[in-house]
């Protein structure tokens, strides 16, 4: 079954990839969920590198407590400051294959409530 899953992830992944795009103006937020943690990281495409990136493991929110959802919406705030300081205010969300739902909507609310329009 686990394996079933990987691959309808791994498609849905595929296909989310094909419509969005990070450029200079708008670099994509691609998210990444563990089971204990969860990650984000803002990317152009055109250059092919990493603006800025939060996880739920950096030193800066390992004070955080709550629940996983609570912890992600952190994530996301954490990012859009990093953002806000490369200068970053437009994105685009790639949720990654995951659905756009509990932690990983926590985590696009978080960034929005940041400053960093979708």
């Amino acid at each position: 079954m686990a394996n079933t899953n990987i691959k309808r992830r791994r498609s849905i992944k595929l296909r989310i990839r094909k419509i969005v795009k990070g450029t200079t103006e708008a670099p994509r937020i691609s998210v990444f969920r563990s089971n204990k943690a969860i990650y984000a990281q803002l990317i152009d495409d055109s250059k092919g590198i990493t603006l800025a990136s939060a996880s739920s493991r950096d030193k800066e929110l390992a004070g955080v407590k709550g629940t996983k959802t609570e912890i992600a919406a952190a994530v996301g705030k954490k990012l859009a400051e990093k953002a806000s300081a490369a200068g970053v205010t437009k994105a685009k969300f790639d949720r990654n294959g995951y659905l756009y739902h509990g932690r990983v909507k926590a985590l696009a609310d978080g960034a929005r409530e940041g400053g960093i329009q979708f």
